[in-house]
């Protein structure tokens, strides 16, 4: 059995956007080529509505699909299709913008004001970005749970695992993705893919994220350049694990305490990426064209109902 090395690890980068919401970035707008096919890693958990009510206003996507995981509050999504969806703790949205929607997204507080979750960026080959948009809401019961070895526990958003299919399915990259949940002195294999790339982010708690110890194998990103003495090879939270393609299962051990973290790997899609904002396509030529339609209205292809500017504001949180 051969294992997959850490390549390399990214420390979370605290981003504002939107109207004004802090989150944390765990990758994205670095090479795509690194991740492919995934574009970026958003992270946010926050505690005081003036820091997430304002929400994400008005604003396109197209060329690449979107998914949401609630770990508390809810995430309500309205799009210029006519689509208004919450998905609430525990649940997932997930959103192939295509061939383009013009859409809004808010964080709605639990009781005690919290929000906490997730949103992941997948590219999508050339010949799907001109598809239909598709609008999908996973309520939290609908995602099954995993015992493994009766020690783990893993919630399958997305992909096969022990019998279990998630509900969540992308065909272009054969999607897997699994919450996880490790008690502490556990190791946990992975069967993953030999052609998948595969990352890891570390969500709470801290591990060892291959059977190697020593610190210098793998290059880390985002750390401070006076922490030199406590180099270690023990990953903690909110940080975002590379694997390479050495290998194909994946071994991650806990150490002293219980570590979740999440687990995505997809199969790369290899085609040129240009990038900017909200759009993703394959060449600049596209991505011109793109905001030319958006800034004369003629950016959604499928049965339009275009906000106009006066309406574009956010829907109140209920």
């Amino acid at each position: 059995m051969k294992y997959r090395r850490v390549k390399k690890v990214l420390s979370s980068i605290p981003t504002i956007e939107g109207g004004r919401v802090y989150l944390k970035r765990a990758f994205g707008f670095q090479n795509p080529k690194d991740t492919d096919p995934f574009l970026m890693l958003d992270y946010f958990h926050l505690n005081d509505p003036d820091w997430y009510e304002q929400g994400f206003p008005w604003h396109p996507h197209r060329g690449f699909e979107c998914i949401t995981y609630m770990h508390a509050g809810a995430f309500e999504s309205q799009d210029s299709l006519g689509n208004r969806m919450v998905v609430k703790a525990g649940g997932v949205q997930q959103v192939n913008a295509g061939s383009g929607i013009i859409h809004q997204e808010t964080p709605l507080g639990d009781s005690k004001g919290q929000v906490s979750g997730f949103q992941l960026w997948i590219n999508t080959p050339a010949g799907s970005k001109w598809e239909k948009p598709v609008y999908q809401n996973f309520k939290a019961s609908t995602i099954p749970e995993v015992a493994i070895d009766s020690k783990i526990t893993a919630r399958m958003i997305s992909g096969n695992y022990n019998g279990l299919l998630g509900p969540v399915q992308n065909d272009h990259i054969d999607l897997k993705f699994l919450d996880i949940i490790i008690p502490p002195h556990t190791p946990f294999i992975y069967p993953a893919a030999t052609d998948h790339t595969v990352i890891a982010f570390v969500v709470k708690g801290s591990a060892y994220f291959d059977k190697h110890t020593d610190p210098f194998a793998f290059s880390e990103i985002g750390r401070g350049y006076m922490d030199f003495e406590d180099k270690d090879c023990l990953i903690d939270d909110g940080k975002l694990v590379m694997y390479d393609n050495s290998g194909n299962d994946i071994l991650i051990t806990s150490n002293d305490e219980w570590v979740q973290f999440l687990l995505i790997s997809g199969k790369p899609i290899g085609e040129p990426v240009a990038w900017y904002g909200p759009v993703v396509m394959n060449k600049q030529w596209e991505l011109r064209k793109a905001y030319e339609e958006y800034g004369n209205g003629e950016f959604v292809k499928d049965e339009p109902e275009i906000p106009s500017k006066k309406e574009k504001t956010l829907v109140k949180a209920v």
